[in-house]
């Protein structure tokens, strides 16, 4: 897998009839088009992220969310990334879904901390629905705690996206991962197309989209413009788009492999920002190993989104209180903040 190896694409199709999200007949952003973005001298490419994100996001403020796995380990896919693989030996174990009580004292101390969205996680291929009933008891508790919900499942049918949404449901998280001619280089027990049928169920449903990918996993640029493509042309784009990096577990397929250059990271949260202007671009895994650097010109490349506490499912995050320090020395405010400085001016206070 390395930097200059190209497939030949796989077709796939996005207009199948139950799917409602399609491409629309002439791309948006053709995959030549996205290159090119990526192609720009950085600074070229930062200033036109920038202005970007100021046209679309005024108010400059970062959304935290918070994620919690309900469900580790254990899972019967092939995913070359992720720990969490029952065929891999990466030292997690599988365990039971956690009881109501336990993700609703993980909800509240999310939101005392700051997070205005709580994101529910669980290690499976997809639901079952006996499983379905007590995910919707947590989305239902979350949601009385003021929160935006978001889960990430597996793979949906259409009347389990429609069970989440009658539950409440905000967000449903399903990552395209990377492009499709990368795909199977990385799983083999999922097709690209099992992925976008998910999302389609879930716009189906009426649910917002929290859709992404992974970099760093032996694509080339032109693979990563391809998984940036396949996003911005979804119709409409989602909502959330969170961009992770790689994080290496020994015992993964994906371990050894050559570290991303920063710079790529970067230009790749701008690409999405220019392409997708009104998504939050979630900086996700792998922020621990950027730094405080990389993170602040990703922050100016138009992240506005990360994920908020000490673990993101089985990998370490940065520890909140060195992301509040962060996003001080850089002087952003959060999402929790501008919410309630706009409530005060609304209300008088």
């Amino acid at each position: 897998m390395s930097e200059n190896t190209l497939q030949e694409p796989k077709v796939v199709s996005l207009h199948r009839p139950t799917a409602a999200i399609t491409l629309p007949p002439a791309a948006t952003w053709p995959r030549e088009e996205v290159l090119a973005l990526f192609d720009l001298p950085f600074n070229e490419l930062m200033f036109k992220a920038q202005e970007t994100h100021r046209a679309n996001f005024p108010d400059g403020d970062v959304e935290l969310a918070t994620l919690l796995s309900i469900k580790t380990g254990g899972c019967e896919e092939d995913c070359g990334y992720c720990p969490q693989a029952a065929r891999y030996d990466t030292g997690v174990e599988a365990k039971k879904i956690l009881d109501i009580d336990t993700v609703l004292d993980a909800a509240q101390q999310a939101k005392d901390n700051g997070a205005t969205r709580f994101c529910m996680g669980a290690a499976w291929r997809s639901p079952k629905d006996r499983d379905m009933d007590k995910v919707e008891e947590m989305v239902r508790s979350v949601k009385a705690l003021g929160l935006e919900t978001c889960a990430t499942l597996g793979m949906l049918e259409e009347h389990q996206a429609q069970r989440l949404k009658d539950a409440g449901l905000d967000y449903y998280n399903h990552n395209l991962d990377t492009a499709p001619e990368f795909y199977d280089n990385v799983i083999s027990t999922r097709e690209y197309q099992d992925r976008l049928d998910t999302l389609g169920h879930v716009r189906e449903a009426g649910l917002k989209v929290c859709c992404g990918g992974i970099v760093g996993m032996g694509e080339s640029r032109e693979q990563r413009a391809g998984l940036i493509a396949q996003l911005a042309n979804l119709n409409p784009y989602p909502e959330s788009v969170p961009i992770n990096h790689l994080v290496q577990v020994e015992g993964t397929p994906l371990h050894g492999l050559p570290p991303l250059d920063p710079f790529e990271f970067v230009r790749t949260i701008a690409v999405a920002r220019i392409t997708m202007p009104k998504a939050r671009v979630r900086l996700s895994a792998g922020r621990r190993e950027l730094g405080e650097a990389v993170q602040a010109m990703c922050f100016m490349a138009g992240a506005n989104s990360i994920f908020y506490g000490d673990k993101l499912l089985t990998t370490d995050n940065p520890e909140a209180n060195d992301d509040r320090a962060l996003l001080e020395k850089l002087g952003l405010r959060t999402r929790g903040a501008v919410l309630e400085s706009v409530q005060k001016e609304s209300c008088g206070c």
